[in-house]
């Protein structure tokens, strides 16, 4: 039977009626004597064994939706309407009741493995935990099998001897899989997802999602996905409601959808997804410049003689010349991120080269290494945690014009409204603190920090992998304006290679923290040489249900 047939029947089957069924929810916030309207009268349904996701942007009310049927909402929280479970009303069961749905009936599948799982506790005792939770009669031998059983279900490698790991030991796709175990500890009949596989690799993204499917098969399961990647959608999904300002825009099946939105959010929504193949090719730097970032034969190692030694980048050699973006790929633990973190000397140089604008990194006097943190700007990957808190947004980004540049206090505040300005925000937003802004908004803020001081190079690590299509979009925009009118180099590290694909010259991809390819953009990503390259490329997810049905069954048979 293929995958559409199945998708039909599924959608069709009711075996008694839908396994949840949401009507007219609303939810609304109690924040200090005003209301705050989250959800507004959304309904919709989930069929047994179907896969339904829920996206929209942040805010949109896709998560309070999915907290509200677990009753997980904070005391400041009002719903109304109804949420039917299997036919069982949730909406005001009292409190042991709903507990006894939890984890048996319905099960929560978090964003973030690390803070789902407690750092202090083996895997195989939070597993037997969850297990006897709503079985204490089980004996601990029993629990203690179904937890390698469980680990066994979701292809942990050596699942005996992984049950005595700390969550620590596990990269974020083995965690993410203890989670989905954790999730299945009691069988329930229905899943939910909230943003399952956000901050993974797109090999190890595309295993989560092989994983969820498998799930769904063999233990008839259904899934509700919450998600802001239109790829994990189109691969993944049976149907698809799409939410704006806690309503609901329009829901149809996947297929439908892609090819036919109705709702002109939902085109937006669509027109916004980067997609591979729609830059013409990049234009090679012109003439001999000093590269504004040369590694040589770099080579960074962490530990000691005695706990052992791990190479974490072994022999790489890139450069970076000025006006060009050099997107750096590969998957979690390649090395990508260590690149960037040597050339600003926040990671040890056990040999090779690295120069920034001409100054040797490591063995520059004090002087030149302040002349080279001039030139050089940083953009992390999460600015909840690069903004801090206490510091007001004009503070923010006056600090390196302040501290480095030795700006008095009016041509400090005439920048910084400059600033705010050419990332889109503006001079209102200068009191303002990062809690105040949205996530796409606190990232404009961070790359107005960076590109202060005018630098000569930009190093930009997992800028928007957080962040939903629309306001990626938007950041991309900015960040691509700011690159072409200042005109500084950049190393852009990104796991997302369609947003490499929209943004970069050229591309360098690890593995291993060894380079096994770069080359031009478009030559890399369309005519791969090296068969890792080929494995990250066919492993991206791409929003066209039918062309990524293609490429998994593909993928599968390979």
């Amino acid at each position: 039977m293929s995958d559409s047939s199945e998708g039909a029947e599924r959608a069709t089957a009711t075996d008694g009626g839908p396994i949840l069924a949401v009507e007219r929810l609303s939810v609304t916030f109690d924040v200090d004597g005003d209301t705050a309207v989250s959800v507004v009268s959304a309904s919709f349904e989930v069929g047994r064994d179907e896969i339904v996701a829920i996206v929209g942007e942040s805010g949109s009310g896709k998560s309070v939706t999915a907290l509200s049927i677990l009753g997980l909402l904070p005391k400041n929280a009002t719903v109304s309407g109804s949420i039917r479970f299997d036919g069982r009303e949730l909406l005001g069961l009292e409190r042991r009741a709903l507990r006894e749905v939890r984890g048996s009936g319905i099960a929560m599948i978090f964003q973030d493995p690390m803070a789902a799982l407690n750092p202090v506790f083996t895997i195989g005792f939070q597993l037997v935990e969850a297990i006897r939770a709503h079985d204490r009669s089980l004996s601990g031998a029993r629990a203690r099998a179904r937890a390698l059983e469980l680990l066994e279900l979701v292809e942990i490698p050596e699942p005996a001897r992984r049950l005595r790991s700390f969550p620590h030991e596990f990269s974020g796709g083995q965690a993410q899989r203890v989670v989905i175990a954790m999730a299945l500890a009691n069988d329930p009949a229905l899943l939910i997802a909230d943003e399952p596989t956000t901050a993974l690799d797109v090999t190890v993204q595309a295993e989560i999602l092989d994983v969820l499917r498998r799930m769904r098969t063999r233990l008839r399961s259904s899934v509700l996905v919450i998600t802001h990647d239109m790829g994990v959608v189109a691969d993944l999904a049976d149907r698809v409601v799409v939410m704006r300002e806690g309503r609901i825009e329009e829901s149809k099946p996947v297929l439908e959808l892609f090819e036919r939105p109705e709702s002109p959010y939902t085109q937006q929504l669509l027109a916004a997804v980067p997609r591979f193949g729609e830059r013409a090719a990049s234009a090679a730097p012109e003439g001999e410049a000093l590269p504004a970032l040369d590694v040589q034969d770099l080579v960074v190692e962490y530990g000691s003689r005695l706990r052992g030694k791990v190479r974490a980048v072994d022999g790489v050699s890139l450069r970076v010349q000025p006006g060009e973006i050099l997107g750096v790929v590969g998957e979690s633990g390649s090395g990508k991120t260590t690149i960037g973190r040597a050339a600003i000397g926040l990671a040890p140089i056990s040999g090779g080269e690295i120069h920034v604008a001409g100054t040797r990194v490591g063995a520059a006097s004090r002087a030149d290494r302040t002349a080279m943190r001039r030139s050089v700007g940083v953009v992390f990957q999460n600015p909840s945690m690069s903004l801090n808190p206490r510091y007001s947004i004009q503070q923010t980004i006056a600090e390196p014009l302040r501290v480095i540049g030795g700006l008095g206090a009016d041509a400090v505040r005439e920048r910084s409204a400059a600033l705010l300005d050419s990332v889109g925000l503006g001079s209102r937003w200068l009191e303002r603190y990062p809690h105040e802004l949205s996530g796409g908004q606190r990232q404009r803020v961070a790359i107005a920090r960076a590109v202060a001081l005018e630098p000569r190079l930009l190093i930009a690590d997992e800028p928007t992998s957080a962040l939903d299509v629309s306001v990626q979009a938007q950041v991309l925009d900015v960040f691509r304006e700011l690159q072409e009118r200042l005109g500084f180099a950049c190393l852009f590290v990104s796991h997302d290679l369609a947003v490499v694909d929209t943004l970069c010259d050229r591309v360098a991809v690890m593995h291993r923290g060894r380079v096994v390819e770069q080359g031009p953009r478009d030559r890399v990503l369309a005519h791969p040489t090296d068969d890792y390259t080929r494995r990250l490329i066919d492993s991206a997810p791409v929003p066209d249900p039918t062309e990524q049905r293609r490429r998994r069954e593909e993928r599968i048979a390979g």
